[in-house]
């Protein structure tokens, strides 16, 4: 393996790393997030003076997703029109995508790993307001955001993190569970610091850095419908492989939130599918993979004929 990381040495490792700036034009975003007061006329002038940003923000608005029927070629009425923190959190979303590295890990697939984090976002939107949530759009954000340190975390660590995932995608093991073993912290609390150095909004490093802890949040009284949906976003199916390993512990959590009046699994899914293939392309993601809900629906027939359950019945 070629580093060996103690328990203590997560911010000693992140110091250590040189991790790109974010844009001018993300930074002055959040800067004028801070003021409420700021509104449509103040949120445009950073995104109007980056020529790049703005044709990806009047891209997003013109999607079918929002479905204007005229084009849409003002920032400041696409901000009027889809909210400050949409178009806010869409042009951090880009800027992130943007500045991860490529560590060129064998095990690692960047790809799908984009693809992922971009359903996760879907789902995370979804099933926060279905859990009353008055507007979820944070828990999109973050729940695209969630892994954001694992590319970085694999440039850095080379075979050692290879390892980990290897031993992941073979053991069907949660790779936070073998970091914290590993390490004493986990690519959640990784995200959580890179979120900080760069001044993401205290929301966003919250549900990053909670995102490994479902059960803990669904023993939480009330519930916090922002954790909830980021946490179970990360029980999603990945991209890269042909089973849901982790189906039976989703679908047993997912029972728990039955007298929070949640749409049935198979509709959301549908429903998160739609909008992966229409958000995809705006990203400039790949969105040719497995459907959630055919997953769904083989993970299903998988339990139903294995040994186990002809054995109980």
């Amino acid at each position: 393996m070629s580093k060996s990381v103690s328990v203590e040495s997560l911010e000693n490792l992140l110091s250590n790393v040189q991790l790109p700036a974010l844009p001018q034009s993300a930074i002055s975003l959040l800067e004028l997030s801070q003021d409420p007061d700021n509104g449509p006329n103040e949120f445009a002038v950073p995104i109007e003076a980056d020529p790049g940003l703005t044709s990806q923000v009047l891209r997003f608005v013109n999607s079918s997703y929002f479905g204007f029927s005229r084009e849409i070629s003002s920032i400041k009425l696409a901000i009027n029109l889809v909210g400050v923190r949409t178009i806010k959190n869409f042009a951090l979303w880009s800027a992130v995508f943007s500045l991860m590295p490529n560590p060129k890990c064998g095990v690692l697939d960047l790809k799908c790993l984009w693809q992922d984090s971009l359903r996760r976002g879907l789902f995370a939107r979804e099933l926060g307001k279905k859990l009353g949530a008055k507007d979820s759009e944070d828990f999109f954000a973050a729940a695209l955001l969630q892994d954001m340190a694992i590319p970085i975390l694999a440039k850095e660590l080379g075979d050692t993190y290879e390892q980990l995932i290897t031993t992941s995608n073979a053991d069907h093991a949660r790779l936070s569970d073998l970091e914290q073993e590993a390490f004493g912290w986990n690519h959640a609390e990784a995200a959580a610091e890179v979120g900080r150095s760069w001044s993401l909004p205290a929301e966003f490093i919250r549900l990053i850095e909670g995102h490994v802890h479902l059960e803990k949040w669904l023993e939480t009284t009330p519930l916090d419908p922002g954790q909830i949906a980021v946490s179970f976003s990360s029980l999603l199916p990945i991209a890269h492989k042909d089973t849901w390993s982790e189906h039976k512990l989703f679908s047993g959590y997912y029972a728990e939130l039955a007298p929070h009046d949640v749409r049935p699994l198979a509709e959301l899914f549908e429903e998160v599918d739609r909008q992966f293939e229409e958000f995809a392309p705006l990203l400039k993601i790949e969105s040719k993979t497995m459907p959630l809900t055919e997953y769904l629906t083989n993970a299903v027939e998988e339990e139903k004929n294995s040994p186990e359950t002809d054995s109980k019945g």
